[in-house]
């Protein structure tokens, strides 16, 4: 039986991960950690009887361990807690689906501890690629993408000669607003932006999927999973989502994966790799699919991909200022502070304001980080 642990447990790749566990019933979740719906923690701790379970929020944490005090569950909070949460002692693997920045130490201390990561933190790698790719190297770990597309590279270059990429073609919905100028965005609300056309993700990614954030978080993500230069990926909109990405290689061969919008295709195949299971679930029916249709992604009304791409290039902690800006941006529009517009904006101007440190330790990636927010901040009042 596979044992696993889960850092993000009640989110919506953390439920999913928990749904092909059900399906498949030969994985043990020895630790769960949540960021604050204890309710629902406790649920899946009575449901799947980790030895290990962590509440970011102390005071939660103190009433889950109360809730739970008839089931022989240890409850931990905190950095701390995700840290112990991360390297859980029988875990073989750590389902890495933490939101935002703070993914970064439990993965490292995960690795450090000889585990494999199945890994859905975009900023883990995005932010300290330069230090995590070195350490899974040097303590011989795999690191298994969670993603649809990074699955679907991975996918694609089973058993080929990794040094034969000519091109990597990443796909995007285009989210909901594709074919609208930033004058037709001028108004969007959070309700709109939340309205996703194929996928079923949380907040924070939905908004991100709608600006080209999350495509841009992914191509620099891709850079360091693949170990491509940022100009051999190239971001192609495909609105259907059935492929979910393609490698092109240097004979002029294309490899894509297709399937169905569904996360739980990639989360299993990132915790079976390399067996394949059964999956139940809808399948792509060709007779019924007319075209598939491919455009260009549209830089100028959609501008954090192009900053994506500059922060990318530019690389040490500017990748850093990317995220950090864009989670604080989100943030304050999803709490109706700024328009949908200032999002990119924010971004561009925090990262025009910061001066690049070429190989950030992790220290330095979280002050930047802190920064960031500050900076930004400061500017809105």
């Amino acid at each position: 039986m596979k044992k696993i642990s889960i850092l993000g447990s009640t989110g919506s790749i953390g439920t999913q991960t928990l749904d092909v566990v059900r399906l498949n019933g030969d994985i043990q979740v020895t630790a769960m950690a949540a960021g604050s719906n204890s309710k629902l923690l406790e649920q899946q701790i009575r449901e799947f009887s980790p030895a290990l379970a962590c509440v970011w929020d102390d005071k939660k944490a103190r009433e889950l361990k109360e809730n739970v005090k008839d089931l022989p569950v240890k409850v931990v909070s905190g950095m701390d807690g995700l840290l112990e949460v991360a390297t859980e002692e029988k875990a073989e693997l750590v389902v890495a689906a933490i939101v935002g920045m703070i993914g970064i130490r439990p993965a490292i201390a995960a690795m450090e501890a000889g585990k494999d990561i199945a890994l859905a933190n975009k900023e883990t790698l995005v932010t300290a690629g330069h230090i995590i790719m070195p350490l899974a190297r040097e303590k011989k770990v795999s690191i298994l993408p969670v993603d649809s597309e990074h699955s679907a590279i991975f996918q694609c270059l089973n058993g080929e000669d990794k040094r034969q990429v000519e091109k990597i073609l990443l796909t995007a919905s285009g989210g909901p607003f594709r074919g609208r100028t930033r004058e037709q965005m001028r108004d969007i609300q959070v309700e709109d932006a939340l309205k996703h056309p194929n996928w079923a993700m949380g907040r924070k990614i939905t908004i991100d999927s709608s600006t080209m954030v999350n495509k841009g978080l992914e191509v620099m993500e891709a850079r360091w999973l693949f170990d491509v230069a940022m100009d051999q990926i190239q971001v192609v909109i495909q609105p259907k989502s059935v492929i979910h990405s393609m490698v092109e290689f240097k004979d002029g061969a294309v490899m894509a994966q297709f399937g169905t919008p569904d996360m739980r295709l990639p989360i299993q195949y990132a915790l079976y790799y390399p067996q394949r299971r059964y999956l139940p679930g809808e399948r792509l029916d060709f007779w019924t699919m007319n075209q598939i249709a491919f455009e260009k992604p549209d830089f100028e009304n959609f501008p954090a991909l192009s900053l994506a791409y500059e922060a990318g290039k530019t690389g040490g902690s500017l990748p850093t200022v990317f995220n950090a800006a864009n989670e604080y941006a989100v943030g304050e529009f999803l709490n109706r502070r700024i328009s949908y517009l200032a999002i990119a904006d924010m971004i561009g101007r925090a990262m025009e304001n910061h001066k690049v440190i070429e190989n950030p330790t992790v220290e330095q990636i979280l002050e930047t980080e802190r920064e960031t927010y500050e900076m930004l901040k400061d500017g809105r009042h």
